[in-house]
C-alpha cells in the first residue's frame, strides 16, 4: 500500500515535469495540456516514493514519466534529477526521473515479472485511512512467486526516439515515453485508464 498525504509541493510535479520536458528528444515541442492518470509501486523498503505520472499534450500524444521522490538526493544521480520542491509534510524531496532510479527499476521489473499491479493507495484525514480509486490499471505479463534479481544501480538510460532503454544490472528495461511506441520484451508491462480505455503496453522487459 502506498500512503499519500493532503498536502502540497512546491514547485508542483507539473511545474517541475514542464520545465525538464524540453531537453528530452521524445517531447520535443509538445506541451502538457494536463495531467491524464497515473499509478504507483511499493519500495519495500519504504523510504522512496515510486509514481509514473501520464501526461495529455497539445497534439493529442500521451507522455509517461516515471518519477521517484527521495528526502536525500541520490549518489551518482545527478543527470537524472528533475528538481527539488518542497512538501507541505514531508520537508524537502528530491525528485529525479525514474529511469536513472534503481528503486524504480526494481519495483516495475518486480510487477512484469510476477503479474503484479500498480499500489493500493490511501490517503491519511484525520487519523482515518481513506481509499484513493485507482485511474489507471496496470498488470504485469509474469507469474506470482517468479524470482527476482537483485537491483542496486542502473548503469545506462538512452533515449531511443519514443522509447528509453534502461540497464539495471541483468535486467533491460524498455518504457514507452509516448504511448503507443512499440515496446518488446519478454516480459511487459500493460495498462488501461479508466474503465473503458485503450490498453497500452507501457514497458517492456528482458535479461541478459
Amino acid at each position: 500500500m502506498a500512503l499519500v498525504h493532503s498536502a502540497t509541493l512546491a514547485p508542483s510535479k507539473q511545474d517541475l515535469v514542464e520545465s525538464w520536458l524540453p531537453a528530452r528528444p521524445w517531447a520535443s515541442g509538445r506541451t502538457v495540456a494536463g495531467k491524464l492518470a497515473e499509478y504507483r509501486f511499493d519500495d519495500p523498503a519504504g523510504e522512496v516514493g515510486v509514481e509514473t505520472i501520464l501526461w495529455r499534450t497539445d497534439d493529442g500524444a500521451v507522455l509517461q514519466t516515471p518519477l521517484t521522490y527521495r528526502a536525500a538526493p541520490l549518489t551518482g544521480a545527478e543527470p537524472y534529477l528533475i528538481g527539488t520542491s518542497e512538501h507541505s509534510v514531508l520537508g524537502p524531496r528530491w525528485v529525479y526521473d525514474g529511469c536513472g532510479d534503481p528503486v524504480w527499476a526494481a519495483t516495475l521489473a518486480a510487477a512484469m515479472l510476477t503479474g503484479g499491479t500498480q499500489a493500493r493507495v490511501y490517503i491519511e484525514r484525520d487519523g482515518r485511512r481513506d481509499d484513493v480509486p485507482p485511474r489507471m490499471q496496470v498488470h504485469g505479463s509474469g507469474s506470482p512467486g517468479t524470482a527476482l534479481p537483485r537491483t542496486t544501480s542502473v548503469e545506462s538510460v538512452t533515449d531511443d526516439e519514443d522509447v528509453t532503454l534502461v540497464r539495471a544490472g541483468d535486467l533491460r528495461l524498455t518504457l514507452a515515453r509516448v504511448l503507443g511506441s512499440p515496446i518488446e520484451g519478454e516480459y511487459t508491462l500493460t495498462g488501461r485508464v479508466g474503465d473503458s480505455g485503450e490498453t497500452s503496453v507501457l514497458a517492456g522487459l528482458r535479461r541478459s
